[in-house]
């Protein structure tokens, strides 16, 4: 099932409808426990200490205090003075079981981290808004400064849940149990690597209450893979899907070639590189051909590919040429050099947009900074403004068509190399060739994409080039 993405909005409105139902202290209850659970599974033996806020952040820290010494484990508790009803009501229920609970202050963390094995930290989840007040701050760097695991709830205390910048000194977890979905602050970098390593919580909410209050949302790949392509004993290159690739210019000629192994790759029966310049023969199979008038040609020809792949090291005719392609109204892959803000409006929905954030931002009119701090919202903004299908590519890629957006999983950091959006481009080409709807192909696509990165990346490292890639996708592993 589909994980949600939930902004700090999001998580009030579902604490609200969970709360209307009388559900909400049984949420934090088994949020606690799963904290609990966790706990003892990064530190098997040892003094746990729990760091409380006065939110429900801090209830959750309560709870788990309590499932842990259930669990037979020494456990001591700093914490700020209570606001929320549910806090207060584990805080008297801690006490009522002999757990004593600490105030929170700079002195009595320096003790109890003399040896605690790890830290839980409750302080602070989704409502903050950087920087922390000098006071938590100054637990935090304590914190930090200290030489113990750390087991964040929901989301470390001092990172923005909904951005992917760091601000000040947030708290730097080794491990995160986010509650109901994540956080967008917990999938994308610099913030994201502050988080350690990420676990959902099961909290068994009703089906589909986190998806209503959702930015996005992360499919898994068993409902991904039901989306690729059939392929029958009869099949033949006919109906295997014929694609074009249009790129290629004097010096960028390779990006047309990868865009076409990538194609080839991915299932295509026929892969035909339209180009102005000598494009390379990578791979026999790949047919090549010139034309010294590359427009002359799309608009004197009456053949018509399954699907196209527009602008791979293209030049400055991409923008004319992507225009001429578009009013064929076919399956269409955009990328590179065909990703012009004046193409705004034109896109349809058998179209597939490929920015990367700093083409992204040349889209929209903004600064790089602006697309990496929130991505999904930046590809949400594409997706208004340009229409069909939009794939911003980065770590993970995010997926906005006109009915939400999707987070990809998986990939490898060798990935970050030239000519990986190339091969991606001709992937998603074949994909929509072979009968796949836009947002379809597009999810598939970055999952196979990411797939095979991960494959390249356990044979070579990170030192993975856009070849490696394509030569493992449709691999199984």
């Amino acid at each position: 099932m589909s994980e949600a993405v939930l902004s700090p909005a999001g998580v009030r409105a579902l604490d609200a409808e969970l709360d209307r139902a009388g559900l909400l202290e049984l949420a934090m209850e088994e949020a606690g426990r799963a904290v609990a659970d966790a706990a003892h599974a990064c530190a098997p033996a040892g003094r746990i200490l729990l760091l409380a806020g006065n939110g429900a952040n801090g209830g959750d820290a309560l709870v788990a205090a309590r499932h842990l010494l259930a669990l037979g484990r020494e456990v001591r508790v700093l914490a700020l003075p209570s606001k929320h009803p549910l806090t207060r009501r584990n805080r008297q229920r801690l006490g009522k079981v002999g757990v004593a609970v600490t105030p929170l202050t700079p002195a009595h963390l320096r003790r109890e981290l003399r040896d605690a094995a790890l830290v839980v930290d409750g302080l602070l989840g989704t409502g903050l808004t950087p920087p922390l007040r000098p006071a938590l701050a100054e637990v935090v760097a304590g914190v930090n400064a200290a030489s113990v695991p750390v087991l964040a709830i929901d989301l470390p205390t001092g990172l923005d849940a909904l951005s992917s910048e760091v601000t000040g000194e947030p708290l730097r977890a080794d491990w995160t149990v986010t509650l109901s979905g994540f956080k967008p602050a917990l999938l994308f970098g610099p913030a994201a690597h502050l988080a350690g390593e990420v676990t959902l919580a099961d909290l068994r909410l009703p089906p589909g209450w986190a998806g209503r209050h959702a930015l996005a949302t992360r499919p898994t790949p068993a409902e991904v893979a039901p989306l690729l392509p059939v392929r029958y004993a009869d099949a033949h290159k006919g109906t295997a899907g014929r694609v074009w690739v249009l790129g290629g210019y004097p010096g960028t000629a390779g990006a047309a070639a990868l865009a076409g192994v990538g194609a080839l790759r991915a299932g295509a029966g026929l892969v035909t590189v339209h180009s102005a310049a000598e494009v390379p023969l990578v791979m026999p199979e790949l047919m090549i051909r010139r034309h010294t008038d590359l427009h002359g040609f799309l608009q004197a020809t009456d053949e018509r590919p399954d699907a196209l792949c527009v602008g791979m090291g293209l030049g400055p005719d991409a923008p004319a040429l992507a225009r001429q392609v578009l009013g064929w109204r076919l399956p269409t892959v955009l990328d590179a050099d065909a990703l012009q803000p004046e193409l705004a409006g034109a896109g349809h929905d058998a179209c597939l947009w490929t920015p990367h954030p700093g083409e992204a931002a040349r889209l929209l009119g903004t600064a790089t900074p602006d697309v990496t701090r929130d991505p999904i919202a930046a590809a949400r903004a594409l997706q208004e403004r340009f229409g069909g299908v939009v794939v911003l590519k980065g770590g993970p890629s995010t997926i906005a068509h006109a009915g939400g957006v999707w987070v990809s999983r998986g990939g490898h950091p060798g990935m970050a190399s030239a000519g990986m959006g190339d091969t991606l481009s001709g992937l998603l080409a074949a994909l929509l060739g072979q009968g796949l709807s836009a947002p379809d192909a597009a999810l598939a696509g970055v999952t196979l994409h990411a797939r095979a990165g991960e494959l390249a990346g356990a044979k070579h490292g990170y030192g993975l080039t856009a070849t490696d890639v394509s030569a493992e996708l449709g691999r199984r592993g």
